[in-house]
């Protein structure tokens, strides 16, 4: 599984679409739209289009977490 998330502007129509990463392989998904309202800011200001998170918060060093579940695995 993978979180994907665009922020995109919403126009008139109201229609949406998306290019989905490589690792997407084709076939049947389950995909879930969660729709939060930002404020409004110039485009140029806008985040990056695609960012791709994993399950861990930035503040977590992702080192340190492997080194800590390597460390419960061998005890």
């Amino acid at each position: 599984m993978e979180t994907i998330r665009q922020v995109i502007e919403i126009k008139g129509d109201r229609k949406v679409q998306i290019t989905l990463p490589n690792t997407i392989e084709p076939g049947l998904v389950e995909m879930v739209i969660v729709v939060r309202s930002l404020p409004q800011i110039e485009p140029e200001t806008a985040p990056q289009a695609t960012h791709l998170f994993g399950f861990l918060p930035q503040r977590v060093d992702p080192l340190q977490f492997q080194q800590q579940l390597r460390d419960e695995w061998n005890r």
